[in-house]
């Protein structure tokens, strides 16, 4: 279904953060029981981590390609777009110039800027990637590329990196890691909260239509 409305857009974000909720809820609740082995007990901490950190992953990467669809189906002209997508539809016509030294290959991309910006803009599909490693430097990417406020997860470097993304490294390269029940319970409020950061992030820039361009 296309996403032409910001009620599409947000319907859409609902039921995909709505499951992922339903299964780290699940989860969790195992995690916090007191009738199983410490052995099985290490086991759902280990699996615990990586099911974190997969739908944190998950829900960013899908969040924001479904904004990038939303912005898309707008069909705007080069001119009525924000900076930060005009740089992404910019990108490859760049990206062209610069893997030559020919200067001369800039022309186009200096014509286009001079005399083509009220062209109908062009968009990527699925342009939004989290490298299959979300750091906090990589979610800085994504925010800056979409127009949304990082400063919301400037405190949560260490949470991301380490608590998160290096121990589901260390877990999914078959390392052994020790985790303590109360640490896991506080990194899986922290990722909920997080999530629920980027969607409302997320549904405030369409609703408030922060792809477009202001005028000064």
């Amino acid at each position: 279904m296309s996403l032409r409305t910001a009620e599409q857009l947000s319907n859409k974000l609902s039921a995909d953060l709505a499951w992922r909720k339903k299964e780290l809820s699940e989860i969790k609740s195992l995690v916090e029981a007191k009738t199983i082995s410490d052995q099985r007990h290490k086991l759902l901490l280990r699996s615990g981590i990586c099911i974190l950190y997969s739908h944190w992953e998950g829900f960013v990467k899908l969040a924001a390609n479904s904004y990038l669809e939303y912005v898309r189906s707008k069909k705007l002209s080069y001119n009525q777009l924000s900076s930060n997508f005009l740089a992404l539809a910019m990108k490859e016509k760049l990206n062209e110039a610069k893997e030559t030294n020919k200067p001369s290959l800039y022309i186009p991309v200096c014509n286009f800027f001079l005399s083509q910006l009220n062209q109908k803009c062009f968009l990527p599909k699925e342009a939004i990637s989290t490298a299959s490693n979300l750091s906090s430097e990589i979610l800085r990417e994504i925010t800056d590329i979409l127009g949304i406020d990082f400063s919301l997860y400037s405190t949560k470097s260490v949470l991301i990196d380490i608590k998160l993304l290096k121990a589901r490294n260390e877990i999914a390269h078959g390392n052994y890691l020790i985790l303590d029940r109360d640490e896991y319970i506080e990194l899986h409020l922290e990722v909920i909260g997080m999530l629920d950061t980027f969607r409302n992030q997320i549904e405030n820039a369409a609703i408030q239509e922060k792809f477009k361009h202001i005028s000064p």
